[in-house]
């Protein structure tokens, strides 16, 4: 992933007012990121638990979604869909998201399991390992397993935006 700035970030939600985008709260370092191993920027926000969000490059523009998810987690494994690594205890959360435009208005979202602190990019290419989970061995390659990451978090983010005309 290409740096991005404060502005791109705050410019690219799809599913929060301009207001919301304007005031939440930004990752810390942001730019000493480790962004040649980051596929999307993903954090949560250290102001209001249970609230993060993701910042993805999709069709030459940056989308980005805010999500919410419960702390504590349901405390059993349960597998990222996004990077696929099995995480024990609370390491993968159900992320919720309200949809964009009239759906989202009317109450309507849509939710996946992903890795809670969002180092799906991170754990893909073995930069990270899970606490006590598992990442199962596949001979697939990095640049195979960062495709899969970004596939499978588009797709989420295509459901989220289905029948939204500001993309």
């Amino acid at each position: 992933m290409n740096p991005i700035t404060e502005h791109d970030i705050r410019a690219s939600f799809v599913n929060c007012s301009k207001g919301e985008a304007k005031r939440l709260h930004l990752p810390r370092g942001l730019r000493d990121l480790p962004w040649d191993d980051l596929d999307f920027l993903g954090w949560s926000d250290p102001s209001f638990a249970g609230r993060c969000y993701v910042v993805v490059p999709q069709h030459d523009r940056l989308v980005g979604i805010a999500m919410r998810y419960q702390p504590g987690g349901s405390g059993r494994a349960q597998m990222c869909t996004i990077c696929l690594t099995t995480h024990t205890g609370h390491g993968v959360s159900l992320m919720t998201a309200a949809k964009s435009g009239e759906a989202g208005r009317q109450g309507n979202s849509i939710g996946t399991y992903m890795c809670t602190d969002l180092d799906c990019s991170l754990y893909a290419r073995n930069k990270k390992r899970p606490a006590l989970g598992v990442r199962y061995r596949e001979d697939l390659t990095t640049e195979q397993k960062s495709d899969r990451v970004l596939s499978n978090i588009g797709a989420f983010i295509t459901r989220l935006t289905a029948d939204y005309s500001g993309l």
